[in-house]
C-alpha cells in the first residue's frame, strides 16, 4: 500500500521529537543510567511499537499490521546481536558508564540514516528485479551460518581493520576527555578515544543493517512498513542495552538462535520467490522466530542458573565485523 508523503513528514518528525526529548531533558547531563529506569524506557519504546502496529491495523488492515509486528520482532531480536558488540567495545575500551548514553545516541542517529538510505536501496532493487530475493535470501543463509561458526569464538579488537585505519589517519588523546569526541591540544586536532568507539558502533551497525534488512525485506516490500520497524527496534537500542549489558552474558543460547532466525528467513525469501508470495507465510515465520528466541532466553537462563558472574574480559565472544578471531595462546613446551 503507498504511504503518502505526509505520513513520512509526520513519523520522522515524530521520531526527531523523541530524540531531542530523549538528549535535551531525560539525559540533559551526563549521568550512568540504572537498569531500573533503563528497563522503564525500554518498556516504554516497545509500548510505542505496538500502538503504533495497532494503528496499522485499524487504519491499514490486519495484513500490514501482522507484517509490521513480524517485522518488529525480527529487528528487535536481531539487535540484541548489537547489544553483545557493544558491551564488548565498552569493555575493551573501559568507557566510563556516564558517558555510554552519549556514544549510543550518536550512534543511533548515524543507525537511522544509514538503515534509511539501506531500506530504500533493498526495496527498490526487489521490486526492479524480483530475482534479488534469491541473492538477498543466499546471504541470510550464509550470514546465519557463518554466525554459528564463530558464535564462540573471542574477536582480536586490536587487530580490527576499522581501528586500525582510523588509528592511521587521526591523531589520537591517549585518554578520554571528558565527554569530547575531539579536542584542541597545542593548536592541533586530535580524536579521543570516545570517537574510536563511536565509530566501532557506526561500522558495526552498518554490516549488522546489511543483515537484518534483508531479513525485514523478507516479510514485506512495502517501504513504511520496513522502514518503521527498523526505527521502532533502533529507537529502542539504548535502553535495551543499559537494561541488558549485565545479564546478556547469561544468555548463552542466543546467539545460535539469531543464527538460526535469519536461515529459516533465507528459506523463506527462496521459497516464497519459487512457489508463490504467500507458500511461507508470514505468520508462521513470527511463529518460529518467537519459539527461536524466547525458547533460546528460557534454556540460557535455566543452563546458567546460580552460575557466578563472568569476569568482564571473559563477556565478549562472536563476530565483531572487521575483527579476526583471536588466536589461541600457545603454551610453551615442557623442557626437561
Amino acid at each position: 500500500m503507498e504511504s503518502s508523503i505526509w505520513l513520512w513528514v509526520g513519523f520522522n518528525l515524530f521520531v526527531l521529537a523523541l530524540l531531542a526529548f530523549d538528549l535535551g531533558v531525560l539525559h540533559r547531563k551526563e549521568r550512568e543510567i540504572k537498569v531500573g529506569e533503563a528497563l522503564w524506557l525500554s518498556l516504554f519504546y516497545i509500548a510505542l511499537a505496538l500502538l503504533f502496529g495497532a494503528g496499522l491495523f485499524w487504519l491499514r488492515g490486519s495484513q500490514d499490521g501482522v507484517d509490521f509486528l513480524t517485522g518488529y520482532f525480527i529487528e528487535k531480536s536481531l539487535s540484541v546481536d548489537n547489544i553483545f558488540v557493544i558491551v564488548l567495545i565498552f569493555t575493551y575500551f573501559s568507557v566510563p558508564a556516564q558517558y555510554q548514553h552519549r556514544v549510543l545516541f550518536w550512534g543511533i542517529l548515524g543507525a537511522l540514516f544509514m538503515r534509511g538510505v539501506l531500506i530504500f536501496a533493498g526495496v527498490q532493487l526487489i521490486h526492479q528485479f524480483a530475482w534479488m530475493a534469491l541473492i538477498f535470501g543466499g546471504f541470510l543463509i550464509v550470514t546465519g551460518i557463518k554466525m554459528l561458526i564463530v558464535a564462540d569464538q573471542k574477536p582480536d579488537l586490536e587487530n580490527n581493520v576499522v581501528l586500525k585505519a582510523v588509528r592511521g589517519r587521526f591523531r589520537l588523546t591517549e585518554t578520554f576527555q571528558g565527554k569530547h569526541f575531539f579536542v584542541r591540544q597545542n593548536g592541533l586536532l586530535y580524536a579521543t578515544p570516545l570517537f574510536l568507539v563511536l565509530v566501532m558502533i557506526e561500522f558495526t551497525d552498518l554490516v549488522f543493517a546489511v543483515d537484518s534488512i534483508p531479513a525485514i525485506i523478507a516479510i514485506t516490500t512495502d517501504p513504511f512498513i520496513v522502514y518503521t520497524s527498523n526505527v521502532f527496534a533502533i529507537l529502542g537500542l539504548r535502553a535495551l542495552y543499559f537494561a541488558l549489558a549485565g545479564i546478556v552474558p547469561r544468555f548463552i543460547y542466543l546467539k545460535y538462535a539469531l543464527s538460526l532466525v535469519l536461515v529459516v528467513i533465507g528459506f523463506k525469501m527462496i521459497a516464497n520467490y519459487f512457489y508463490g508470495g504467500k507458500f511461507v507465510p508470514t505468520e508462521l515465520a513470527l511463529l518460529i522466530t518467537v519459539v527461536l528466541i524466547g525458547g533460546s532466553i528460557l534454556l540460557s537462563l535455566i543452563r546458567t542458573r546460580g552460575a557466578p558472574p563472568a569476569e568482564p574480559q571473559a563477556l565478549p565472544t562472536g563476530w565483531v565485523p572487521g575483527s579476526p578471531a583471536e588466536k589461541p595462546v600457545e603454551k610453551p613446551a615442557d623442557t626437561e
